[in-house]
């Protein structure tokens, strides 16, 4: 089968999915208003509430909840086949991210743009604020661990992707100056920014980084984790609209012309899918398919992270309420793109079945190694760049996606520190520069208490990352569906998308704590337990205030007749 056809669906399910059900969503579900005076305009500080362009906001968004989870979990979850990854990232995208990333952004704006884990408490009780809070800071610690891990092999793999990784830092710098300062447009800079940046891209063959082997005792890979949490501590703490948004903005730009290079070549090279549409033959110690498929690949069809980007720096600089369809439904939809390039170039970037096996040897097999060297041979023979700068250019996209996110990641755990200081009246908690040392500390200390000298502690609870991830997007839906019924709007499209989502993760969190016991992994274990306990002790209470209010709303309609 031709990757032309996988790839040209995917592209025409997902305009519709943006063109007619986002707008349905929107215009029906949670009726946007575009004369609501949001929180950027009513809480404007400078500094993290600012009132934002949708385009610029949306590149942000897009670039903040993409990461390279969208990359790795469809190059992961290709052993079962391409079928199941491509219908669950397409129905997913459409249908549960989509209404997932929207609804999160509306409900905190609403919410003066307060956090999923804080505003909880208002529509569900103190408890299950407390419980959901301490799994969202577990899964920022979780994410930040390990995205500075990927950024760091990345570097190492791929050393001339540092330069021009590094440049986009400098470049969104001016840009930030020119927009904000000097009230230049968005045009001339932006067009001038990708210039550099490609002009960077170009450099980066030429000019190689790498660090050296040991500097005192600790090895590359440890020097540039300790280097990516010095820079994104620094730039938490930065007015959002100095670093963080320019740089999300512009790096959106320069993803999406790569991902239109990247579908460019398919289209052009026309290159045949290798891998069969299920799986019937994958390695030893794969695990079932279900419920696994629906964790395996979280960003690029559903990801609870979402709800914390959405509701933690997205809806503090939402302009006009209106904006959040392009910017979370939009971003939803750029996310699934990624995804699906990723299982096109996974499946036909290889010359034949055979050595596609030689790659996914085990399950866990492929990520962004995969997605660099298949995506790499196509760009290759698509439009005849050189398979040396293909791979830079894939690199980078893979290092920005996770840089960007990290960025945010890490912004938002010290708002999740700064919220607890606002709730257990603590006030130096609420100091910025406390709450970055306290987000960043932690993650350090996962990273070299539990990997030593090499950094990488945050494989350690990376197992548990998928299951979380989601669990944390079928609660947010669930919240979401709190809200439009305390409003008395329609909530079946948000309750069916979270009914589906709690009931596949939590089989695959019992699933998932029976092989930890059996491997005897216990740290894993007792973390898998108390995030279960959570998920369920969150659920009963959202759940029983939710059929509380239903029956209200009954008895209220009924009473009116």
């Amino acid at each position: 089968m031709s990757a032309t056809y996988l790839a040209a669906g995917g592209l025409i399910a997902f305009i519709a999915g943006y063109l007619l059900y986002s707008e349905f969503i929107a215009r029906r579900v949670f009726r946007l208003d575009p004369g609501y005076r949001t929180p950027a305009h009513r809480l404007q500080d400078g500094i993290d509430y600012v009132p934002t362009n949708r385009f610029v906001l949306w590149g942000h968004h897009f670039t903040s909840v993409a990461g390279a989870a969208p990359i790795i979990g469809p190059a992961v979850a290709i052993i079962w086949g391409w079928g199941p990854a491509f219908a669950w990232v397409i129905v997913g995208t459409i249908f549960f991210a989509g209404v997932h990333d929207l609804g999160a952004i509306w409900t905190s704006v609403r919410h003066d743009a307060r956090s999923i884990g804080s505003f909880t408490g208002d529509l569900v009780g103190k408890r299950a604020q407390n419980l959901l809070m301490i799994v969202i800071f577990l899964l920022l610690l979780m994410v930040n661990a390990v995205f500075a891990v990927a950024i760091a092999k990345s570097f190492i793999n791929t050393p001339s992707s540092v330069l021009p990784a590094w440049s986009a830092i400098v470049v969104a710098l001016i840009l930030g100056q020119l927009i904000y300062r000097y009230r230049a447009g968005l045009l001339w800079p932006s067009l001038g920014g990708l210039a550099a940046l490609y002009f960077f891209l170009y450099l980066g063959p030429a000019f190689p980084v790498s660090l050296p082997d040991h500097v005192l005792g600790l090895v590359p890979n440890a020097q540039w984790i300790i280097i990516m949490f010095a820079y994104a501590a620094i730039a938490s703490m930065l007015p959002v609209w100095m670093l963080l948004q320019p740089r999300d903005y512009i790096n959106g730009l320069q993803l999406f012309i790569g991902l239109g290079i990247l579908y460019l070549s398919v289209f052009i090279s026309n290159p045949e899918i290798v891998v069969p549409a299920f799986n019937q033959d994958p390695p030893e110690g794969t695990p079932p398919i279900f419920p696994l498929l629906f964790v395996t690949i979280a960003c690029g069809a559903i990801s609870g992270f979402h709800s914390l980007v959405g509701s933690g720096t997205t809806s503090k600089q939402i302009n006009c309420e209106t904006d959040a369809r392009l910017v979370g439904y939009g971003g939803s939809v750029g996310e699934g793109l990624l995804a699906l390039a990723t299982i096109v170039v996974v499946t036909s970037g290889y010359t034949s079945l055979d050595e596609w096996k030689t790659v996914y040897t085990r399950f866990g097999d492929g990520g962004i190694t995969a997605f660099v060297n298949g995506g790499a041979a196509i760009v290759s023979s698509g439009i005849g760049l050189s398979r040396e700068f293909s791979a830079t250019l894939l690199a980078v996209m893979a290092i920005l996606f996770a840089g960007t996110t990290m960025d945010t990641g890490v912004r938002l755990q010290r708002y999740i520190v700064q919220e607890w200081g606002q709730d257990y009246g603590i006030p130096v908690l609420t100091n910025h520069v406390v709450a970055t040392f306290i987000a960043v500390g932690t993650c350090m200390i996962l990273a070299f208490g539990a990997g030593g000298s090499s950094g990488t502690g945050g494989m350690t609870i990376w197992p548990l990352f998928g299951t979380t991830n989601q669990l944390l997007a079928g609660l947010c839906l669930l919240v979401i569906s709190l809200y439009l019924l305390k409003l008395g709007r329609p909530f079946w499209f948000t309750l069916l998308p979270m009914t589906f989502l709690l009931m596949t993760t939590i089989l695959a969190l019992f699933q998932q704590l029976g092989s930890l016991i059996n491997e005897a992994k216990w740290v894993l274990v007792v973390m898998d337990t108390l995030i279960l306990g959570a998920a369920i002790m969150i659920a009963l209470e959202a759940i029983g205030a939710f059929l509380r209010k239903y029956r209200k709303a009954g008895s209220e309609s009924e009473a009116k007749s």
